[in-house]
Parts: structure tokens; C-alpha cells; sequence
């Protein structure tokens, strides 16, 4: 991976902080790099502190130490579990959040927001509110207010775990092929092993805390990458995650 095309460059970082217990590590010494254009998914025990990590490298923690280089602008969007779209607000108007807030260019955002409507079929649905729109196309909304202000990196935690498995199926498909038509980079945190192989050019597994980097898998199927259900029916998936699964169950 050359210079040139690093999106996100993770060195040395640490975290340490206190709690009523005493002092607590919660990552020690990560290094890795993302790419531009790659989708990676950051695996782990539960309360390893992967989602401590994206807050980090949202700028929302500041690490004990190392550092994090953002490629150009360094803009971040951020996708949580649950899609927090304001109820009062017709879609439309949650998808113009953003730039509304970022302020400057309003008329051009309104543009870029109305052809991701146009184009991820949620156009018709502009003036309903979240709550006439079922969770998988509310967390489509969610991710087109995330796009609306262009940002370089996507960061999702857990965005799919608070929906039903078939539809968390549907959604992740759904998400994973604007994320790909759009040309973002994207790192994402989740539990759900099946989830990474499946969406993943690349899987981070960590330890339990304090978290390091117990391995990286570059995710690779023979009939070439397809859609996140398709991968789940090729035969390099099995392998893949038991490999995952052992990494995993060592450390709980």
C-alpha cells in the first residue's frame, strides 16, 4: 500500500483512563493503515474497545498516545446503531441536517442530497417522517444524511445490530453497495463475525483489554467480490470465519 493511497493512518495508539476502579488500558499500541476506497471491519470481544477506537479517530477521544493522520480534507461521517433521525423533521429535511449545520453552500447540498434520494430510492419519501418509514429505510436515510456532506471517511458502529436479522441482512447489502457506488472509504465496528468477512476487504481482530491487534485477515473470494449475501455462499466464507471465531474465543 503506497503512501499515496492511505486514507487513515493509525500509529501507536493508546488509551488509558480512570474509573472508580483505578486506572484502566483500554488500547495498547495499535497500528494499522486504511485505504482509500477500502472497507474495514475492526472485530473483537465485547468491551475490547473497538468502538472506543472509531471515537478516536473521530476526534471525540484524545489517546493517551500515537497519533492519527487523516488523508485530505480529514472529513468524518459518522453511522451509530440507531439511525437518530428527528421525528419532526420530514426525511428530507434529517438528510439536510448536516449541511444545514456545517452552513455555507446550502443550495449545492440540496442538490447533492436530492440525487442521493433520486438514486437510493428514497425520493418519493422525502416528506414522510421516520416514523412512517420502516428501519431498514430509515437506516438508509441515515446514511444519505451521512453522505450529504461529503465526507472522506464513513465510520459506522454497530449500524445494522439494532435491526432484525432478516432485515439487518437486506440493510447491510443495501449500505454496502451505495458505500462501494459512492467510492468511500469506510471502517466499521461490529460483534457480528459473519457481518465483516461478508462487507470486508480487510478484518482487524483485537484482543480483550487492553486491546492489540491479534491479527488482520485481507478478505479474498476466488469468484471475485460480490454482494455481502453472495459472499456468505462462497466457499472461502466458512474458513474464514473460524479462523475469526478461534482469534475471538481465545481471548474471551
Amino acid at each position: 500500500m503506497s503512501e499515496q493511497n492511505i486514507m487513515v493512518q493509525v500509529s501507536n495508539l493508546a488509551l488509558t483512563y480512570q474509573s472508580a476502579e483505578g486506572e484502566i488500558e483500554a488500547i495498547r499500541d495499535l497500528s494499522f493503515s486504511v485505504a482509500d476506497g477500502e472497507f474495514v471491519s475492526v472485530i473483537g470481544p465485547s468491551g475490547c474497545g473497538k468502538s472506543t477506537l472509531l471515537s478516536i479517530i473521530a476526534g471525540l477521544l484524545s489517546p493517551t498516545a500515537g497519533e492519527i493522520r487523516l488523508a485530505g480534507d480529514g472529513s468524518i461521517g459518522y453511522m451509530l446503531q440507531k439511525d437518530s433521525l428527528f421525528p419532526w423533521r420530514t426525511i428530507r429535511r434529517n438528510v439536510l441536517l448536516g449541511a444545514e449545520i456545517k452552513g455555507g453552500g446550502l443550495r449545492a447540498a440540496e442538490k447533492y442530497a436530492d440525487s442521493l434520494l433520486k438514486t437510493y430510492g428514497l425520493w418519493e419519501f422525502r416528506d414522510c417522517f421516520p416514523g412512517q418509514l420502516s428501519g431498514g429505510m430509515r437506516q438508509r436515510a441515515a446514511l444519505i444524511r451521512t453522505l450529504a456532506v461529503r465526507p472522506q471517511l464513513l465510520l459506522l458502529d454497530e449500524a445494522f445490530s439494532a435491526l432484525d436479522y432478516q432485515t439487518r441482512l437486506a440493510v447491510a447489502d443495501d449500505i454496502y453497495s451505495i458505500i462501494r457506488r459512492e467510492g468511500k472509504t469506510a471502517m466499521m465496528v461490529t460483534h457480528d463475525i459473519s457481518e465483516a468477512v461478508s462487507l470486508s476487504d480487510r478484518v482487524i481482530v483485537l484482543t480483550k483489554r487492553p486491546a492489540v491487534i491479534k491479527s488482520i485477515y485481507d478478505i479474498r473470494f476466488a469468484a471475485g467480490r460480490k454482494s455481502p449475501l453472495q459472499c456468505r455462499e462462497e466457499p472461502e466464507f466458512r474458513g474464514y470465519f473460524n479462523q475469526i471465531w478461534r482469534d475471538i474465543d481465545v481471548h474471551v
